[in-house]
C-alpha cells in the first residue's frame, strides 16, 4: 500500500483517462476558436479581496469554501474558486477590457473549493469557460448559449436541456429580493439551517437549495420574471426570440439563480439528467456590473463555465468514453542487438516525420513485445530479427486486421502512413524537382 495518498477531494487523472480529458479540452478549444475567442491563463491564486468582493461575502463560496492563506508578508491570498473575477482582473490590468472595445476570452484550468466530494465534484476541479466584454445586446447572450449547446453536441452528449431565466438588474432586483423575503419569512423555520441563514443575508440563494425538505416551499416561491423592469423584460423577450430562431431547445426556469452575487439579467444552465441533484454541467449568465465593481469603467459582460469532471462523468455514463488513448502508429519489435540498433534508427527517423512510435527497452521476449504493442494500441508492429537485418526487410503487422506483409526498412516509415510524397521530396533534396536535374 502507498505511504502517501491523494488529499481528500482530489483525484489523479491517470494515463488511461487522460485521452478522454484531452478529447474534451480539444473540443472546447476548437469550438471557442470557431467563435473567435482567445485563450487567457491567469494565476492559480489571487488576492482574497478580489473573490470576496466579486463573488459576494455572504455566498457559501466565500464564507465556507475558499482555500485562503497568508504569504510570508502577511498578504491574504486565495486559490481561485472560479475564474470570472480573475479574468476581469487580468483584463483590466492588461487593458483588454474597456467600454469601447469588444473582447472574447476563454480559459481552461483547475479551480479550488472546500466542499463535500461527490460524483463529478472535487475540491480541486477543472473548468473551461468563456467571458465576453463590451456588449449588452441579447443577441450576444443567444450566441453564448448556442455555443455552449454546440460544444456539447460536438462531444456527442444527449439528454441535455438548457434552463433559462432572468434575474433582473440593480433597478428590479431589490423588489424581487423583498418579495422572496416576504414569501419565505413565515416558512423558513421549517426549512434547513442554510435557508434560515440566507433569509436576511442572501435570500435569492434560498431558491437554489437542494435539500429535499425545502423543495415544497420553493415550488410556489415568487418568480423573478414577474418582477423585471421594462428594460430587463424586453432584453429577456428578445433573447428568447433569438433562441427560438436558432432552434435551441430551452426551458424557462423562473427559480434558477446562479450561486454568485454578480449575475444580472440572463442566467442559464445546461443540465444533464444523468448526474442526480448536482446536475448542471454548464452554468453562466450576464454580469454587467462586475467590471465597474472591480475598478473599471461600466462594461457589460456575459460568460459561462463548464465543469469538466461532470462532463467526464456524463460521457462515461453515456458510454461515450471511447477516447481514452491516442495509441501509437508504430511499434518496433526486435530480436537481438543488431535489430535493436536498426529499430532505434528507424524510431528516431519516424519521430522526425511525426509518427508516434516506440520500442522495447527492457529485454522482453518477442511474445511479450507483441502484447505490449497491443496494450499500447499500436496500429502497426514492425518485427525485426537477425535475418531481417541481413536482408533489409521485415514483416509489418496490421494490429487491427492481423494482416502481415514484407516492407523494406527504406519504405516502412512512408508507405503505411501515406508519406510517399515526403520520401520523394527528401530524396531529391527538398527541391521538388525545381533544380532541373530530373531528380523528381
Amino acid at each position: 500500500m502507498a505511504k502517501y495518498t491523494a488529499p481528500r477531494g482530489t483525484k489523479d487523472i491517470l494515463p488511461a483517462e487522460v485521452g478522454l480529458w484531452q478529447f474534451i479540452e480539444d473540443n472546447c478549444r476548437d469550438i471557442f476558436f470557431l467563435y473567435n475567442y482567445q485563450e487567457i491563463r491567469t494565476p492559480a491564486f489571487e488576492s482574497t479581496e478580489l473573490f470576496a468582493r466579486s463573488i459576494g461575502k455572504t455566498t457559501d463560496i466565500v464564507k465556507k469554501e475558499m482555500y485562503t492563506f497568508e504569504d510570508r508578508k502577511g498578504r491574504s491570498l486565495t486559490l481561485r474558486p472560479e475564474a470570472t473575477a480573475a479574468v476581469v482582473r487580468a483584463g483590466l490590468e492588461n487593458n483588454l477590457i474597456a467600454p469601447d472595445s469588444f473582447t472574447k476570452l476563454f480559459y481552461i484550468g483547475p479551480m479550488f473549493r472546500y466542499e463535500r466530494p461527490q460524483a463529478g465534484r472535487q475540491r480541486q476541479f477543472h473548468q473551461a469557460g468563456v467571458e465576453v466584454f463590451g456588449s449588452a445586446d441579447p443577441l450576444l447572450d443567444a450566441e453564448v448559449i448556442v455555443m455552449a449547446v454546440k460544444l456539447f453536441d460536438s462531444l456527442g452528449l444527449k439528454e441535455l436541456r438548457v434552463d433559462l431565466n432572468s434575474v433582473g438588474c440593480k433597478k428590479c432586483q431589490p423588489g424581487y429580493r423583498q418579495a422572496v423575503q416576504d414569501y419565505f419569512r413565515p416558512k423558513v423555520e421549517k426549512m434547513c439551517a442554510d435557508c434560515r441563514e440566507r433569509l436576511e443575508s442572501n435570500p435569492l440563494r434560498i431558491l437554489d437549495c437542494k435539500e429535499q425538505g425545502c423543495q415544497p416551499f420553493l415550488a410556489t416561491a415568487p418568480a423573478s420574471a414577474q418582477h423585471l423592469c421594462e428594460e430587463c423584460d424586453l432584453h429577456f423577450k428578445k433573447l428568447r426570440s433569438y433562441l427560438d430562431n436558432a432552434k435551441v431547445k430551452y426551458q424557462l426556469n423562473d427559480r434558477l439563480v446562479r450561486g454568485l452575487d454578480y449575475y444580472t439579467k440572463t442566467a442559464f444552465e445546461v443540465v444533464s439528467s444523468q448526474l442526480g441533484s448536482q446536475n448542471a454541467v454548464c452554468g453562466g449568465g450576464r454580469y454587467d456590473n462586475l467590471v465597474e465593481e472591480l475598478g473599471g469603467k461600466a462594461t457589460p459582460a456575459i460568460g459561462f463555465a463548464i465543469g469538466l469532471e461532470r462532463v467526464v462523468e456524463v460521457l462515461k455514463q453515456a458510454k461515450l468514453a471511447g477516447h481514452d488513448s491516442r495509441g501509437l502508429l508504430l511499434y518496433l519489435a526486435t530480436i537481438g542487438e543488431p535489430a535493436k540498433k536498426v529499430a532505434f534508427d528507424l524510431l528516431n527517423k519516424g519521430r522526425e516525420l511525426g509518427i508516434p512510435s516506440d520500442m522495447d527497452y527492457t529485454g522482453k521476449s518477442l511474445k511479450a513485445q507483441m502484447k505490449a504493442a497491443d496494450r499500447l494500441k499500436a496500429q502497426y508492429t514492425y518485427i525485426i530479427g537477425d535475418d531481417e537485418v541481413a536482408k533489409g526487410t521485415a514483416v509489418l503487422k496490421n494490429m487491427a486486421t492481423s494482416e502481415e506483409r514484407e516492407v523494406t526498412f527504406e519504405n516502412v516509415l512512408y508507405q503505411p502512413f501515406g508519406l510517399e510524397d515526403v520520401k520523394e521530396e527528401a530524396a531529391c533534396g527538398g527541391c521538388g524537382g525545381s533544380c532541373g536535374n530530373n531528380c523528381e
